[in-house]
């Protein structure tokens, strides 16, 4: 459970308390309730002597929520952690909307109407065209995720004494699920093996079979083009199948396995061809969280999403995005 944000008198973070400590001060009065999100009760009285527990910020950043917690790095307590909700998807849709309206109205047999005079006033009305944007130019839709957490990052600033932060820098490691064997068989067989790409697997066939659409089963890691007749590791050559349909498949060839349902063949066929843009989106947004991280002053830590998944899982915790 969460605990409370406290701070003094002077509004310097103190270390977070149990809901029921917090309950007793607010009863005897020495306190009162500063922010209802997060929970924050201010004291009446000034610590600045009180001895204070370093805190650490963990964020594991997704394209619809974002994962935060405050971890106490002496004792490994998750002291607080909530789940951070984006517009992403919404302001892409706002900006589709306002195109297609400019659109149709350029288009319509309406009257003639003459430019205005200034060259000036043009130019500043005018969006960029793609050649002219700045180096680091992020859509609107991703770079509000960028926003959203870097002003939740300084908000628990205020009510918490976070001394550092570790930031899940991406999501997947596009080079390594590309070509296995870009480092050798230290790399492919080390720690993580298999982590990456299964994560990225469960994110691009939508965390359920590609040849039943059965989801909430075990799912194992499947071979389009069988291994056994000449199929690579390649990213491009992998699907996620359950128990049953593997069997099923065998050493099959996909077009004769799924020969009496074409439109599925089809489908599997060009969602295995996409590329990893999806990935390599999120990690150029993580790229831009991150500098927005180190500009905070504090030390910054970066690890990967089949590092956090490994953890997640040698830790028998439910996935979420504040785990």
């Amino acid at each position: 459970m969460s605990k409370v944000f406290v701070i003094d008198a002077g509004k310097r973070p103190q270390n977070p308390i149990h809901s029921a400590q917090a309950r007793q001060l607010l009863r005897n009065k020495k306190a009162a309730i500063f922010r209802k999100f997060p929970f924050t009760i201010i004291l009446f009285e000034s610590r600045p002597d009180a001895l204070v527990e370093p805190l650490r910020i963990k964020i594991d950043p997704g394209s619809k929520t974002t994962g935060l917690a405050k971890v106490n790095d002496a004792t490994g307590e998750v002291v607080w952690a909530a789940e951070l909700q984006h517009r992403g998807f919404a302001i892409k849709a706002s900006l589709t909307s306002r195109r297609q309206l400019r659109r149709s109205r350029r288009n319509r047999k309406t009257r003639y109407r003459q430019p205005p005079k200034h060259e000036w006033f043009r130019k500043g009305n005018r969006q960029p065209c793609p050649k002219q944007r700045r180096e680091g130019w992020l859509a609107p839709s991703l770079l509000s995720r960028v926003h959203n957490i870097e002003t939740w990052v300084k908000r628990l600033r205020k009510y918490a004494p976070i001394t550092a932060i570790s930031q899940e820098l991406v999501r997947f490691d596009t080079q390594i699920m590309q070509n296995p064997e870009i480092s050798g068989k230290e790399y492919q067989q080390g720690t993580l093996a298999g982590y990456e790409t299964r994560e990225y697997l469960l994110e691009k066939w939508d965390r359920k079979c590609a040849y039943c659409d059965l989801k909430d089963v075990p799912l194992q890691i499947e071979h389009i083009h069988p291994k056994a007749k000449g199929g690579s590791n390649r990213i491009s050559n992998l699907t996620l199948s359950c128990s049953k349909c593997n069997t099923l498949k065998g050493t099959k060839d996909i077009k004769d396995f799924l020969r009496k349902d074409p439109e599925r063949l089809k489908k599997i066929q060009s969602q295995a061809k996409l590329p990893l843009g999806d990935a390599a989106a999120v990690n150029a947004t993580s790229f831009k969280l991150l500098e927005v991280l180190k500009a905070t002053g504090l030390p910054v830590e970066t690890g990967s999403g089949g590092l956090t998944k490994f953890n997640r899982t040698t830790q028998n915790l439910d996935k979420t995005h504040a785990h």
